[in-house]
């Protein structure tokens, strides 16, 4: 699974312009399956986003987990995650989880962090989504749970 995530200070995501879902103060997952991925993948990235210290202490170091400062999480599928763009003009979409795998994936992700006590917004799997959010610092990082960057 391949993950994009994005300190916020606000973020929402709209299907046919109604917010479908929406946090405050928190981080925005796009959240991508490839074919090849398990729960073991999903757990990997749930726990490893959930521990992320990029959050500012008193100090203002990033010392503070999502989990530390009670902050929500949006998570947003985004099968692009794994487009190959390497060769030609056209990404490549051959590593994508098919969708019903990709949407059980999805839905496990979210469990995993609700699970832990994260109040947790998704996007609505397989629409067209606009996503509005304010980055914070800006703060982006990328994840991938077999490691390949």
């Amino acid at each position: 699974m391949r993950a994009v995530i994005q300190r916020v200070k606000e973020a929402r995501v709209e299907v046919e312009g109604e917010a479908v879902g929406r946090i405050g103060e928190g981080m925005l997952v796009l959240l991508g399956a490839g074919k090849d991925d398990t729960g073991e993948d999903v757990r990997y990235l749930a726990e490893k986003i959930l521990a992320l210290r990029i959050f500012e202490d008193v100090e203002g170091k990033m010392n503070l987990s999502v989990t530390d400062t009670r902050g929500g999480i949006l998570v947003v599928s985004q099968f692009t995650l794994y487009g190959d763009c390497r060769k030609g003009r056209r990404p490549s979409f051959d590593k994508v989880a098919p969708p019903e795998l990709a949407e059980e994936l999805y839905e496990l992700f979210v469990s995993e962090i609700r699970e832990r006590g994260v109040k947790v917004e998704t996007g609505r799997f397989r629409a067209m989504m606009d996503v509005h959010l304010v980055n914070w610092g800006p703060v982006t990082l990328m994840l991938d749970s077999r490691k390949e960057f």
